[in-house]
């Protein structure tokens, strides 16, 4: 767990980032406050890896805070204030949201956050790597908007990235990730899925029929891209009888 401290002169951004931090199955809050020598307190006492850190504060601003703490914990700025931006980053802190601070902001600046603390930790979580060849038991845990969903790979027909996020589609459902298609593809099992275009990966025994360049999966019609075609044939040729 990330152990969290909200500072903000402002009770309803404090009410916001402690919102949006419980969503987080990786964030511990330990204190959402409007007073920023008792939050120095603590992250000099070493109670808190990350700092959501208001700039303009009446007792001690963001910048001086910064200053003080010395690194002792990681920060992301909050403000209204674009200009303090530069400052802040050459401070190394993590990000720096705008208020008013959307949720997708949010997730994109502490997924960023939680890999400068624990680099250890991967968004998506291979389970059981000893039994990758077991295909029907084996899965994977995604980060959707409010939870750590399990996935089976077995259930997987293709993987669709539209920007930052992902979509993963099953028989069942579609489940929404902030997530990069690099990283997804690396998690999967390459004798079960292939990517076939830079915005989709699809699983190998789901495909119903390949017509030219355009793979059929129920009723979904994949595109192959020119970059990943003599690959995905070459796959394709293999399995021929």
């Amino acid at each position: 767990m990330i152990r969290c401290l909200v500072v903000d002169d402002e009770p309803l951004a404090l009410h916001i980032l402690e919102d949006y931090i419980s969503k987080m199955p990786f964030l511990q809050l330990v204190k959402a406050t409007t007073n920023p020598i008792e939050a120095l307190t603590l992250v000099q006492a070493g109670e808190a890896d990350l700092v959501f850190l208001d700039v303009q504060m009446p007792e001690l601003t963001g910048i001086q805070f910064l200053k003080i703490a010395n690194g002792k914990a990681k920060v992301i700025l909050t403000t209204a204030y674009p200009q303090y931006a530069l400052e802040g980053y050459e401070l190394d802190v993590v990000d720096y949201l705008l208020k008013p601070i959307a949720f997708d902001r949010f997730f994109k600046s502490v997924q960023k956050a939680q890999t400068i603390i624990q680099p250890v930790t991967k968004t998506v979580i291979q389970a059981e790597p000893a039994q990758q060849d077991d295909f029907s038991t084996d899965f994977i845990f995604v980060k959707t908007e409010h939870k750590i969903q399990k996935v089976y790979l077995h259930d997987i027909l293709f993987i669709e990235g539209l920007k930052d996020y992902i979509s993963i589609f099953t028989p069942a459902e579609r489940i929404i990730t902030l997530q990069g298609m690099k990283k997804m593809e690396d998690a999967l099992p390459e004798k079960h899925f292939v990517r076939v275009h830079k915005s989709y990966i699809v699983a190998l025994n789901k495909i119903d029929s390949i017509e030219r360049s355009r793979i059929q999966i129920g009723e979904k019609i994949i595109p192959v891209g020119d970059t990943y075609r003599d690959e995905f044939f070459k796959i394709i040729d293999d399995k021929n009888v």
